[in-house]
């Protein structure tokens, strides 16, 4: 194929980026599963937003806090200082977030000083993406390739010229562009516990480590303290941090709290391991008592619904939970613009790192990260646009890649463990 603009990946980052392409580009977005299974579609919480200027130095505090002053500030002024212009854009693709009469309702989560965040129900992720999707699956110049995994990247003379990829039959083609964004989502695929879809396993960062593009802090990986424990197999489900926003409160199995639950997540979340370890147990216990039941199955009915369907009536009684891999706050080193080490490559999303997170992400701030970011990519895209020399159909030989999954996910694991090494 030849196309202007590939996109790698289906959540937020991907589809708002092409969103922000012009409409007169020849835009392809391939996604490695069906589209909508991303993880920006199991984002609950919300999403955060600039209030007002009186609430700008107690977010970039509280951000700054979070990510134990390791963040890049200029990144994190970005990010707010863009929050409402794109609050503006997704209610205009038909996002619907939480109101009372006609304004806003703010919620808060663990580690912000103020209600800050933007939701709708506990699915504000699926609500934000699937208007994205809809939207993108309107527009006549974007083509959508699903079950599409990328193996590898067309380098040339030190430039992207686009992508390596096969169908799920197993067919390798070769998609040309001017320009390549990788917008693949997370790492949870290399882990036994994560709340990511488990096709999610760093691709986009196996590639850059074969061409030498340069990572940043990619042992930076962050646990969610509340996942739903359960002994069946496959992708955690998440107890959103909005939950102990509201009033849930964390218990041992004497039924004593046990961490303040509003502290950032890496805190909350080794306050948990540590009581385990006390105890001998392989979990502890999450109570909703002090939030209204009625409350509970407005502003949660998902995870009201999902508790019940494991056995547990959060109204009435405390569930199970245990830390598990979440998030991914290194990744693809980009500057402000989304642009990686090598020309004509951007990367948005989970899978860059232009250092907003810090060591430790604030909750809800990854969806605002994502799109702030992604818009920017495809604004210095347009700003820089140039047509790329000598983009043509490449011919793939299937041999170059055979058994290529396993080798790219000990190649990422390799790179994560290196770096730990050298922090330590």
């Amino acid at each position: 194929m030849n196309t202007d603009v590939v996109i790698v990946g289906s959540g937020v980052a991907g589809l708002y980026c092409a969103l922000n392409l012009p409409e007169y580009k020849n835009i392809t977005i391939v996604t490695k599963d069906e589209a909508p299974k991303s993880d920006s579609f199991l984002a609950q919480g919300g999403i955060c937003v600039l209030r007002d200027e009186a609430d700008y130095k107690a977010f970039y505090e509280d951000t700054m806090k979070a990510g134990h002053y390791e963040n890049n500030p200029d990144s994190v002024e970005i990010m707010i200082r863009s929050s409402q212009e794109v609050i503006r854009d997704l209610v205009f693709f038909g996002a619907r977030f939480e109101k009372d009469g006609e304004e806003f309702t703010y919620t808060r989560e663990g580690a912000h000083s103020n209600p800050r965040i933007l939701f709708h129900e506990d699915e504000t992720g699926k609500e934000i993406t699937q208007n994205l999707l809809n939207t993108v699956r309107n527009r006549r110049n974007i083509t959508l390739i699903e079950n599409f995994t990328m193996v590898d990247l067309i380098c040339c003379n030190g430039e992207c010229k686009g992508i390596i990829g096969h169908n799920e039959k197993g067919g390798y083609m070769s998609i040309s562009a001017d320009y390549t964004v990788l917008a693949t989502g997370g790492i949870g695929g290399l882990f036994k516990h994560s709340t990511n879809y488990r096709h999610l396993t760093g691709d986009a960062l196996a590639v850059a480590l074969k061409h030498g593009i340069r990572l940043q802090h990619i042992d930076y990986i962050q646990i969610h303290p509340t996942t739903l424990f359960t002994k069946k197999h496959g992708r955690e489900f998440l107890i959103s941090e909005s939950v102990r926003g509201e009033g849930a409160v964390l218990l041992n199995s004497k039924g004593e709290r046990f961490v303040n639950e509003l502290l950032p997540r890496d805190v909350v979340a080794n306050a948990i391991f540590d009581e385990m370890k006390k105890e001998g147990s392989e979990h502890v216990w999450l109570s909703l008592a002090p939030i209204p039941e009625k409350e509970i199955r407005a502003h949660f009915p998902n995870i009201y619904q999902r508790c019940l369907e494991e056995g547990y009536d959060v109204t009435k009684e405390p569930i199970p939970v245990v830390p598990s891999q979440h998030y991914f706050m290194g990744g693809i080193d980009v500057d402000g613009f989304s642009k990686t080490s090598m020309e004509r490559l951007y990367a948005v999303g989970e899978t860059a790192c232009n250092g907003v997170h810090g060591k430790n992400r604030l909750a809800s701030n990854s969806l605002l990260e994502s799109l702030v970011f992604a818009k920017r990519a495809a604004t210095d895209i347009v700003k820089n646009y140039s047509v790329a020399d000598d983009k043509k159909d490449i011919s793939v030989d299937p041999s170059d890649y055979e058994g290529y999954e396993e080798k790219y996910k000990a190649s990422v694991l390799e790179a994560i463990e290196k770096e730990k090494k050298s922090h330590e």
